[in-house]
């Protein structure tokens, strides 16, 4: 495998930077030192450095951006603007920017960059080990070759969906903000399991491994949940006892309700910084 000659400049160090440089340099598709980085925080260079030796940092988001033709902006949104201002004269022609700021239209970074070779990414926290989701949309101008560059790349921390722009405020409240609500699933499994009668770490261990085991079902087999719930729910069962609980308390709509109500606050955090 030939690594990526161009250099990234990540703009932001932290947990999701930090999950997508490493995804890239283990995968074999960068080399750490085509990687330049900046985080004013400390405890995230130091991290970064850790987790991947032979990245280079630099002092300020303009020299990483100087540096490189892949801009990587994860940077939360409430300090978009100023990282806007300070690295927008760096922007050369072929400079691509790829922004994983949840939200935050490539209209609005489009008009703040100067540029319209924006790439918007949506990943989620499960990228950290390599398990992750990312909705990507791509700038009608972007070549064939980068579009295939970025999928790979995003390749290398879990899978990859190309979608237009006006799904990823719905791409966040699903996938992005997803991973909360199945924590907090998990989370009540095991406490109905020690509820019952069982030591907590049995309880959360069981929790934990049947949906890693039912979504990996899901996704082998391609069967609809509904035909994988109703295989485990024998007439006058255990399983249609406590699922008649979960529809009489509303289940269901509640998690329906949850993702329309991210999507909507997605939409909102936008509109403040715009």
């Amino acid at each position: 495998m030939s690594p990526l000659n161009s250099s990234i400049a990540l703009i932001g160090a932290g947990q999701m930077g930090k999950a997508l440089a490493q995804g890239f340099c283990n995968s074999g598709e960068c080399d750490p030192t085509k990687i330049i980085a900046y985080d004013p925080n400390e405890a995230s260079i130091k991290s970064l450095i850790h987790a991947i030796p032979g990245v280079r940092m630099t002092q300020t988001a303009i020299e990483a951006t100087q540096a490189a033709r892949y801009v990587i902006l994860a940077v939360k949104p409430q300090h978009t603007t100023d990282v806007c201002q300070e690295i927008r004269s760096a922007i050369q022609d072929e400079t691509i920017i790829i922004s994983i700021i949840a939200g935050l239209p490539t209209s609005w970074l489009s008009n703040a960059l100067q540029t319209s070779r924006i790439v918007r990414v949506m990943p989620n926290t499960p990228c950290l080990i390599g398990r992750g989701v990312s909705a990507i949309t791509f700038p009608p101008e972007l070549k064939t070759s980068d579009v295939n560059t970025i999928q790979k790349l995003f390749t290398t921390v879990g899978v990859v969906h190309s979608v237009p722009e006006s799904m990823l405020d719905a791409v966040t409240a699903v996938s992005g903000s997803g991973p909360g609500y199945v924590a907090l699933l998990i989370d009540a499994l095991a406490d109905g399991g020690v509820q019952a009668g069982l030591p907590r770490q049995l309880a959360l261990d069981l929790a934990v491994q049947t949906f890693a085991g039912t979504a990996s079902l899901i996704a082998e087999t391609g069967d609809h949940p509904a035909v994988v719930k109703d295989r485990v729910s024998s007439p006058g069962g255990t399983t249609v006892a406590g699922l008649s609980v979960l529809e009489r308390k509303g289940v269901r709509g509640a998690i329906a309700d949850a993702v329309a109500a991210a999507a909507s606050r997605s939409s909102a955090l936008a509109r403040s910084v715009t």
